[in-house]
């Protein structure tokens, strides 16, 4: 996976947050749903299985954490 599609799911997952919570405002609720759905977008393109939290291949973490952060910021400065 490459850095711009880790940004893609980063961002993606910033929108979703606005989706969810019905907000464009920055707020700590939209930054940690934000967060918390570039950390799945990210989780699930790399194809691999999560079973309770628990990541079934070493590249789902650095991906699932770095889509999650994008998302994250992107969330603070939207």
């Amino acid at each position: 996976m490459s850095i711009h599609k880790t940004v893609g799911l980063g961002l993606l997952g910033n929108e979703i947050s606005k989706e969810i919570t019905g907000t464009r405002e920055v707020s700590t609720e939209r930054t940690a749903v934000a967060t918390g759905a570039g950390i799945a977008l990210g989780a699930s393109a790399s194809g691999a299985l999560v079973v309770a939290g628990v990541a079934a291949s070493p590249v789902v973490v650095p991906l699932a954490i770095a889509s999650g952060a994008v998302s994250f910021v992107a969330s603070l400065f939207d």
